[in-house]
C-alpha cells in the first residue's frame, strides 16, 4: 500500500525540484555583479518571503558580523566567513537580506532578517517587495 504512495511522492517531488531558469539567471547576475539592490518576493512551502537578493559572499559576511557581535553565538561566525563559501557557476540558493516573512499584513521580523533559500524550493516569485505593515 505504501509503495504507490512513495512512487507518487517521488514523481511529485521530482516535479517540484526543477529550478526556474529565470530565477537561476537572476541569482547568477546578482552573484556576478556583486549587487544587492534586486528586491524579490518568493513563495516557498509554508511562507511568503520578501527581501533583497545579495551575493552569497556579502550575505555570509553580514551573518558572520551579527554572530560575531554576540558573545554566545560568536563561535559560529567562522562557519559563515566568506572564505568558506563555495563558488558555483550556477547558484542553487537565494540569499536575501532585509527579508521578512509575510504573515497577513505584517512582515516578520520587524527589522528584517537574513534568509538562505533553496532555489528548488521556490514555487513562485515576483520582482519587488510586497507591501506589508509594520504596525
Amino acid at each position: 500500500m505504501l509503495a504507490p504512495l512513495a512512487r507518487d511522492f517521488k514523481r511529485y517531488a521530482g516535479h517540484m525540484s526543477k529550478p526556474d531558469e529565470l530565477l537561476v539567471a537572476l541569482a547568477a547576475m546578482v552573484e556576478s555583479e556583486q549587487s544587492n539592490q534586486m528586491s524579490l518576493t518568493v513563495v516557498v512551502p509554508g511562507a511568503v518571503i520578501t527581501g533583497r537578493l545579495a551575493p552569497e559572499a556579502v550575505w555570509r559576511q553580514r551573518v558572520a558580523e551579527v554572530l560575531d557581535a554576540s558573545e554566545s553565538l560568536k563561535p559560529f561566525s567562522s562557519v559563515f566567513a566568506p572564505a568558506t563559501a563555495r563558488h558555483s557557476a550556477r547558484p542553487d540558493h537565494l540569499h536575501l537580506h532585509l527579508a521578512r516573512i509575510l504573515q497577513g499584513s505584517f512582515g516578520l521580523p520587524n527589522a528584517g532578517g537574513m534568509y538562505r533559500i533553496s532555489i528548488e524550493s521556490v514555487s513562485s516569485w515576483t520582482i519587488g517587495d510586497l507591501s506589508y505593515s509594520d504596525q
